[in-house]
């Protein structure tokens, strides 16, 4: 479950933002002032909402203080500043995206899902190259290959083989692989998650002297190098 940090002064739109990311499938944590924000911070949440105007250190200052120690958390300024000013001083303190108030619920939770997506890209890309039997995962270009020969896949086919092959033998539910691969709590239904895996099987196992994604029946999918001459025995 991917955890939000709330940075908001507000205490009706703190609440209000509180309720509907619960509602969503995350876990929240929130503070009322940039203080509280920088100690929350430091326990490395998945993405930050924070607001521009909060009472002593502000949006801005908190901004540049957390790039200091995370690089990687996608930051989302809620803000009513709306020039275009505010807008390039945040970028440049390393903010990912800036969204002004009022907005919609609706609109803020594409945001938050569309940078958590883009933040699973980036982490998957520095992530070592995965072999194993004679399958290669190169994230940094986000490459695959089997018997030496290239394999097509799309993003998401990706990051499920990457996510999977990055932890042998664990058993993954659909819930995990949802929140872990889509950037939120369930996407429409397990044959969603299932569909994927079924085309990521084909694609990595048909040319391959070995399986790799099995079935734990009840449980989820595992990824366990398996040579198919020993399935006989």
């Amino acid at each position: 479950m991917a955890k939000i940090l709330i940075v908001e002064d507000d205490r009706s739109l703190r609440e209000t933002l509180e309720y509907n990311l619960r509602a969503a499938g995350f876990d929240v944590a929130a503070a009322a002032t940039g203080t509280e924000g920088l100690a929350w911070a430091a326990d490395h949440p998945d993405i930050i909402l924070l607001d521009l105007l909060l009472p002593g250190i502000d949006g801005f200052e908190l901004c540049g203080e957390i790039r200091k120690f995370d690089q990687d958390v996608p930051i989302i300024m809620l803000t009513a500043l709306a020039s275009e000013e505010d807008k390039l001083k945040s970028f440049a303190l390393g903010a990912d995206d800036y969204v002004t108030k009022p907005f919609s619920i609706q609109e803020l939770l594409a945001r938050v899902r569309a940078n958590l997506k883009r933040a699973k890209v980036e982490e998957f890309r520095k992530s070592e190259a995965i072999e194993a039997g004679d399958l290669c995962i190169s994230p940094e270009r986000f490459a695959v290959t089997v018997a030496k020969k290239p394999v097509r896949l799309t993003v998401k086919e990706f990051q499920l083989l990457t996510l999977l092959a990055s932890s042998p033998e664990t058993v993954f539910d659909r819930r995990r692989l949802s929140e872990e691969v889509w950037g939120y709590d369930f996407v429409g239904s397990s044959r969603t998650i299932d569909s994927h895996i079924w085309k990521l099987r084909t694609k990595i196992e048909t040319a391959s002297a070995y399986r790799y994604i099995h079935t734990v029946v009840g449980l989820g999918y595992q990824f366990r190098p398996e040579a198919k001459d020993e399935d006989s025995h």
